[in-house]
């Protein structure tokens, strides 16, 4: 690799040291705000959070490191429509804040495969769910923000890859172990405030050094690299040359590298299943404490999602025209010289620009920043996971378990996931594709599908029942996995070495087979749904959309289980007048200390119940957020329409 500028002057250190213990700091604080001692304190905050940190949270906990370097790169390599996977977001968001949460809330859930076990009955599916979430977790958020922060790390600190990296799951472990969801949600805000500082102040840097807008545009297609063949291969001009539509979003239905059909369609269905259905954002929601906070966090996670199509796509195409020999690179041999893969080094487009662009203690911020974006990702992912794990299959092995003994087990997981997280970075290592944003996307085309069929019909279809549910889950997981593992298999393949995978099975775009997944998904709920017996509506109200403002009381059909499991016991610890002092600082460190509240009677329980399922809004602020959505959608538009 190209020697680059590496950070190891005072100003950038003493940055990034002032950064670490800020973002301690306020973790620190959050863990004494919050009430960490029970289930919902550690998992939803208390269902007290405001809008301003859940807006911030959704974004930050979306944008990881894998976004700085996956949207660059792909953006240095085919031009700006990879920007419009983050502003199909902005009507998705609306659909969350207006449709899906309010289902939630009424469901008084914690988890989504919770929301599947009370809508249809059953453990298969919760349990499917729940060990499908932990595998995508695992296999695709964490290792995609992992490699994607160790090319940054290196580049930028020549460091030990595996110091850098437990040294990060250590602190962002430490603080999401200790503090639970509002320690994540406090720091998420740090987060997000450090990100669009210090990238918009790289792009300002970044547009200073190309010449403008219009020169940005002029220079972007003639950014062409000088070594075009090997030994006697002339590479195809196709393989180096931009693309003449770079700068259009919406590209062609047959040989355009994202069609805009698979955009708009085939992308919305990843998106409902991820902004709709993933555990990790509908968290943030469930933490609000009423619909309108719910309503405004979506809408500034909103407007947030408007800013990586310039502060992260954009530079990553200028950094194309800065170092065009480096990041365009198609020449196997010389691609392996510069970023140790040969199938190109698009990946290390926004790493190069903050490393040789920026000077002394700013690039130790623009450090700080895939800092904050990776630990902001993994916290995120770390807690949600636990609260997955917890709720959803823990409660299943331990039917009896006390609460402190579930605050135990989620805090151990989070352990668990570091450990395996770790061990998986060789993998990560050896399979620089050079296509990591191509990668996730391609993996949630092939699962998140038949996810997203089952929720959208479960909430707005009251006919489909647990059979049919199961078996859309099933089938489209196992139609998903044929196309995954033979994608795999054959390999991706290079524009210098194409893959020899059959036609007729990677042949069509992912976004394409997104779109067929979710079909044949929903055509096999419904049907089956049909040919079996419905669900009563005593069991659903609540839970789906005709249903939602029902004023009957819902039977849940696991009503029967729950009555037969015993209350957990509550006076286990010991009185602090019994304790040693090391069990006091064990109690205090983990929250349980902060237990000892007066026992609620059962009247008291339910008007806290009622309060937690509430999703009445003021009329003011109803129409206050309405209007402000439906600007959302305005902005949606026209962003679309002026890129088209």
């Amino acid at each position: 690799m190209e020697s680059s500028t590496k950070i190891n002057n005072p100003a950038d250190i003493m940055v990034i040291v002032i950064y670490f213990l800020v973002t301690l700091a306020v973790g620190i604080w959050a863990m004494f705000l919050s009430n960490r001692g029970t289930v919902g304190g550690f998992f939803l905050a208390g269902r007290s959070m405001v809008w301003w940190p859940i807006g911030a949270s959704l974004f930050a906990s979306n944008i990881g490191s894998g976004h700085f370097v996956g949207l660059a790169g792909t953006g240095a390599a085919a031009g700006i429509a990879i920007g419009g996977f983050e502003w199909n977001a902005l009507v998705i968001l609306f659909v969350l804040g207006w449709l899906f949460v309010p289902i939630y809330i009424r469901a008084g859930v914690v988890t989504m495969p919770e929301y599947l076990k009370k809508r249809f009955g059953g453990r298969r599916i919760q349990m499917y769910l729940s060990v499908l979430s932990l595998l995508l977790y695992i296999f695709t958020k964490i290792s995609a923000d992992m490699f994607s922060g160790a090319i940054f790390i290196q580049m930028a600190m020549g460091l030990n890859l595996y110091l850098a990296i437990i040294i990060l799951l250590a602190v962002t472990g430490l603080y999401t172990i200790t503090g639970g969801l509002a320690a994540v949600i406090y720091t998420d805000t740090l987060q997000t405030f450090i990100m669009m500082v210090g990238s918009l102040i790289l792009t300002g840097f970044a547009f200073a050094k190309v010449g403008g807008y219009e020169a940005f545009m002029e220079k972007y297609m003639n950014a062409i690299p000088s070594n075009i063949s090997y030994g006697n291969v002339i590479i195809d001009p196709k393989c180096y040359t931009p693309r003449a539509d770079s700068f259009h979003i919406f590209r062609d239905p047959i040989t355009g590298d994202l069609p805009w059909p698979g955009l708009t369609f085939g992308l919305s269905i990843l998106a409902l299943w991820y902004w709709c259905t993933d555990q990790v954002i509908v968290q943030r929601c469930l933490s609000a404490k009423n619909m309108s906070h719910v309503k405004a966090g979506c809408i500034l996670c909103g407007y947030l999602k408007l800013l990586p199509m310039f502060v992260m796509v954009m530079p990553g195409m200028i950094s194309r025209i800065l170092y065009t020999d480096m990041v365009a690179c198609v020449v196997p041999s010389i691609c392996e010289s510069y970023c140790g893969t040969q199938v190109g080094c698009s990946n290390i487009a926004y790493p190069k620009l903050v490393v040789d662009l920026m000077p002394n203690g700013l690039r130790g911020l623009m450090l700080s920043v895939m800092l904050a974006s990776l630990m902001s990702s993994l916290t995120s992912i770390f807690n949600s996971a636990s609260t997955l794990f917890t709720m959803d299959i823990y409660t299943r092995i331990r039917t009896r378990a006390s609460e402190r003994e579930l605050m135990l087990a989620g805090r151990l997981f989070i352990l668990a996931l570091i450990g395996v997280s770790i061990a998986w970075i060789p993998v990560v290592q050896s399979a620089q594709s050079g296509q990591l944003f191509d990668y996730i996307q391609s993996i949630t085309s092939y699962l998140g599908p038949p996810i997203a069929a089952t929720f959208l019909l479960a909430i707005f279809c009251k006919r489909v029942n647990e059979e049919g549910a199961f078996w859309g889950l099933f089938s489209g997981l196992v139609v998903g996995l044929v196309r995954m593992i033979a994608e795999f298999a054959y390999g991706s393949g290079s524009c210098v070495n194409p893959t020899s995978c059959p036609k007729i099975i990677c042949g069509v775009h992912y976004l394409y087979f997104a779109i067929i997944l979710f079909g044949i998904s929903a055509i096999i709920i419904l049907v089956i749904s049909l040919i079996t017996e419905p669900i009563p509506d005593v069991h659903l109200y609540g839970l789906c959309w005709t249903l939602r403002n029902s004023k009957e009381q819902r039977i849940d059909l696991d009503a029967d289980e729950r009555m037969e499991e015993p209350e957990s016991k509550e006076d286990e610890s010991e009185g602090d007048e019994e304790q040693g002092w090391l069990k006091k600082a064990y109690n205090w460190f983990c929250g349980f200390d902060q237990q000892k509240e007066p026992k609620l009677s059962k009247e008291e329980q339910e008007a806290i119940q009622k309060k937690l399922t509430d999703t009445s809004e003021e009329p003011f602020w109803r129409k206050v957020m309405n209007m402000n959505g439906i600007f959302l959608l305005a902005v949606a538009v026209f962003c679309h329409a002026f890129f088209a």
